[in-house]
């Protein structure tokens, strides 16, 4: 008589820890609304909540409501759509390429977003955000599909060491192009100088609805894919056992971060080491599971870039500091120390 063995028992879920996930997310939509008002309330000139509540719903014409209205909400809701933006960038942009240190502009798309910016005010005599904007979008898919191109041809397909050495060689192609338009051409040179320091000052509505359908767009392609992050993740023999699409998973993926980075660099400058800090500081909370890295990663990191937007207004004591400036001298010192971790698997 055969031995039936007994059927093995079905993975036990562990409904406390998404539910407690999930209450990480709520905490942190909340943080955001924190800083949305003190990000409203503070400036060059600090508005009392008080004051800040009745120009919101009781709109008087005066000079802190056309403040709060035309300047400092702009300018805020910009500064947490491109956080978001850059933090889901840097999540997708570590996944797709399995690399720790990776950030958004590994595939060179703020380099492409920068050299078309250069082109538009050196050739076209572009001065307006607003034309900045599609050029630098443009820039930033063309780079983009270059570098996916001499990634995967040759022998082989795209891989991640292979997509991080064309993005490097794109780059420098790139910031050579750059230097030369501003080297030749001074009112390319005083353009770039206010836009490449990566700032969310000066920046008004017009901007902001340029750039949501793009960041909308590659929110969701974002979300959408972070089953397949989770097989890309472990390689790709692993991943095609499982049954994943990796070309396709990678070329989507590079599609949002183009959308995502693109968008956001052009809206408001290249804001560095949010898409490389966000992401490993989510997944010390969370784990390596994308399902919970990227919605965790959208809602991080407007929170350290209205942070430091808000820190430049009132860090100096005439004028503001630009909140890529704010942002360099806090990623920098985390970078460092990314990169002097001995085991790459810690991070």
């Amino acid at each position: 008589m055969a031995v039936v063995s007994p059927p093995r028992p079905e993975p036990v879920a562990r409904p406390k820890v998404n539910v407690a996930r999930g209450a990480g997310l709520v905490a942190g939509l909340a943080l955001i609304g924190v800083a949305v008002i003190v990000s409203v309330a503070v400036g060059a000139k600090d508005l009392p909540i008080g004051v800040v509540w009745d120009a919101l719903f009781h709109f008087d014409g005066s000079y802190d409501a056309n403040l709060v209205w035309d300047q400092r909400i702009p300018r805020t809701l910009l500064g947490v759509l491109v956080g978001a933006a850059l933090g889901t960038a840097g999540a997708l942009m570590q996944a797709v390429t399995r690399n720790p240190l990776a950030d958004p502009g590994l595939l060179g798309i703020e380099s492409g977003a920068s050299a078309a910016v250069v082109v538009a005010i050196a050739v076209f005599g572009v001065t307006s955000l607003t034309g900045y904007v599609w050029f630098a979008l443009v820039g930033a898919a063309i780079a983009s599909v270059v570098v996916y191109l001499l990634g995967s041809t040759g022998r082989g397909r795209a891989n991640p060491v292979r997509l991080a050495l064309a993005g490097t060689v794109v780059t420098a192609v790139l910031t050579g192009i750059i230097s030369a338009f501003t080297t030749m051409n001074a009112r390319t040179t005083q353009s770039m100088r206010f836009w490449t320091i990566g700032s969310l000052i000066n920046r008004g509505y017009d901007v902001l609805f340029d750039v949501l359908p793009f960041l909308v767009a590659g929110a969701v392609i974002s979300l959408l894919l972070t089953r397949s992050l989770n097989a890309l993740a472990l390689g790709d023999q692993v991943g095609r056992a499982l049954g994943a699409h990796l070309g396709r998973t990678r070329l989507l993926s590079v599609i949002a971060i183009v959308l995502l980075c693109g968008g956001a660099t052009a809206a408001a400058g290249p804001i560095g080491f949010v898409g490389l800090a966000i992401p490993h500081a989510v997944r010390a909370v969370v784990g390596p599971d994308y399902r919970w890295v990227v919605p965790y990663s959208m809602v991080s990191a407007p929170l350290l870039v209205l942070g430091a937007d808000v820190l430049g207004r009132v860090v100096l004591p005439t004028g503001e500091l630009e909140a890529g400036a704010v942002t360099a001298v806090i990623g920098a010192p985390v970078f460092i120390y990314l990169v002097r971790r001995k085991r790459l698997g810690e991070l």
